[in-house]
């Protein structure tokens, strides 16, 4: 859990966040509206999430199936994402209740997908993991097996697949990402460049709490912010 924050010191992390994103994207000559701040909310309780959305939050996202559905109908109307691992048997549980899916790990997952989202007539927007960083703690496609994952989950029904997502591997020092934030950039370019039926490349969601203006001046739509946002989490 978190402890709970006071309506001032949101106020003054999102003003910040605002700072740190504004100045990345004008470093990269960018315009604003090319980057879409998330606010990741994991143990971040429902007054608050609410109270961020009130301020200008327009996108939120989940990391666990179970938090979600705790929160889901106590929150106020935003753009949901599922930002988390996801495990197949999950997948129905959440099909209804967010916009995209950022964590396809895999074509298994992907079918589940597919196959949920059609019993309920929805087209489900995903993007597709890379384990940049090639770490085996993590999941998601390596950058090789990138275009054949695309292909194979753009050709399944009721999937609209948007864009990549990763997490590059954890370091002390944020400038140290920037080399990953480049390679993905340039995979998700390439694979544009692919024009995949049923893909569209337009989101590449890359960038956390220490390092998302690194990840905006290297190319990131869309950047998932939770720490600075809400503070540091502490768990029980």
């Amino acid at each position: 859990m978190m402890e709970k924050l006071s309506a001032e010191e949101f106020d003054l992390n999102y003003k910040n966040v605002i700072g740190r994103l504004e100045r990345a994207i004008k470093k990269s000559g960018r315009d604003k509206s090319e980057v879409t701040l998330l606010a990741a909310t994991k143990t971040v309780d429902t007054d608050t999430i609410n109270y961020a959305i009130d301020k200008g939050i327009e996108y939120i996202g989940e990391n666990r199936v179970q938090e979600l559905l705790s929160k889901y109908d106590r929150l106020k109307p935003a753009h949901s994402h599922f930002i988390g691992h996801l495990q197949t048997n999950k997948v129905k549980d959440i099909i209804d209740k967010v916009e995209m899916i950022e964590s396809v790990h895999s074509i298994k997952l992907a079918n589940e997908i597919s196959k949920q989202a059609g019993k309920i007539g929805k087209t489900m927007d995903v993007l597709i993991e890379i384990n940049i960083g090639g770490e085996d703690s993590k999941s998601g496609f390596s950058p090789e097996e990138t275009e054949n994952a695309l292909t194979e989950i753009a050709k399944l029904p009721n999937i609209s697949v948007k864009g990549l997502m990763s997490i590059p591997p954890a370091t002390d020092l944020p400038e140290e990402a920037r080399k990953y934030f480049r390679n993905m950039y340039k995979l998700f370019i390439d694979m544009r460049a692919k024009n995949i039926d049923n893909s569209s490349m337009s989101v590449l969601s890359m960038g956390m709490s220490n390092d998302f203006d690194i990840a905006a001046e290297e190319g990131a739509t869309l950047v998932r912010v939770g720490t600075a946002l809400f503070g540091k989490r502490i768990y029980t």
